[in-house]
């Protein structure tokens, strides 16, 4: 099939960026990442500055990769990431018009790569969980409700691509934050310091300027791992507590065998 690619090219963080458009030949059963690779493979023979682009497992596992296509987080197909994406989802003659997650928090660094250090600084807001050192305890050791075990590895599923920013249409990052307060919050092992966790996190995130949810629902729309959106209700409960317990664990929760 043949297409054409409008793309954006940036040379730096500080440079103004363009879009430029490039025509390619790709076969259905390439991934869309193989079809760029394509792309490059010419540029670079033709002496040309490759497009930089974000990649690692290609496997949908890691978050590296990531950016708009056709003003669509990830593309045209939902629960898929751009590594998964697959070149039988367009048809012979279309054209594609890829741009990286736009949003304050995420600058631009080279074409279609962002800095999403914002989300890295987050997480290590949320420092670390109190678990005793030593042997590995039996498995049945810690009571844990299903439905506990259930939502936290809902939550845990996330795997930090940024689409849930670039999709809303604030540029929020409360379902990404959500989901890595989440999946603590509903074991024991995240109980000590899970008020704490909550004030301090949140805060991290306006610091980075990302906006504030007002439940358009893009964000679980565009999510890659169908994070739902019932976790960023969780984390505001979680901060209300904490704000008024002022970070002290919060008697009643959930975690644990309840």
């Amino acid at each position: 099939m043949k297409l054409t690619l409008r793309i954006w090219r940036q040379k730096d963080a500080k440079s103004k960026g363009a879009f430029v458009t490039y025509t390619a030949e790709a076969d259905e059963e390439m991934s869309f990442l193989e079809m760029l690779d394509v792309v490059n493979e010419g540029l670079i023979q033709r002496g040309e500055e490759p497009i930089a682009f974000d990649h690692d497992c290609r496997e949908g596992i890691c978050g590296t990769c990531g950016f708009v296509i056709n003003g669509r987080a990830h593309g045209p197909r939902e629960r898929t990431t751009v590594c998964q994406l697959h070149m039988r989802s367009f048809q012979d003659g279309d054209t594609l018009t890829l741009e990286p997650w736009r949003a304050d928090a995420f600058p631009v660094l080279k074409d279609l790569v962002v800095d999403r250090g914002a989300f890295d600084r987050i997480i290590a807001a949320g420092g670390f969980i109190a678990s005793a050192i030593g042997g590995a305890p039996d498995a049945n050791a810690i009571p844990i409700r299903k439905e506990n075990a259930d939502l936290s590895m809902d939550a845990a599923a996330c795997i930090g691509c940024g689409a849930c920013v670039a999709a809303c249409p604030n540029a929020a990052a409360m379902l990404f934050v959500s989901a890595k307060m989440g999946h603590l919050a509903m074991l024991p092992q995240g109980q000590p310091e899970r008020m704490d966790r909550a004030r301090a996190m949140v805060a991290q995130m306006d610091a980075e300027g990302f906006g504030t949810c007002t439940n358009h629902g893009e964000c679980e729309a565009a999510c890659p791992k169908a994070i739902r959106m019932e976790f960023i209700g969780r984390m505001n409960a979680d901060y209300v507590k904490a704000s008024l317990t002022g970070g002290r664990r919060a008697a009643g929760s959930e975690g644990g065998s309840g």
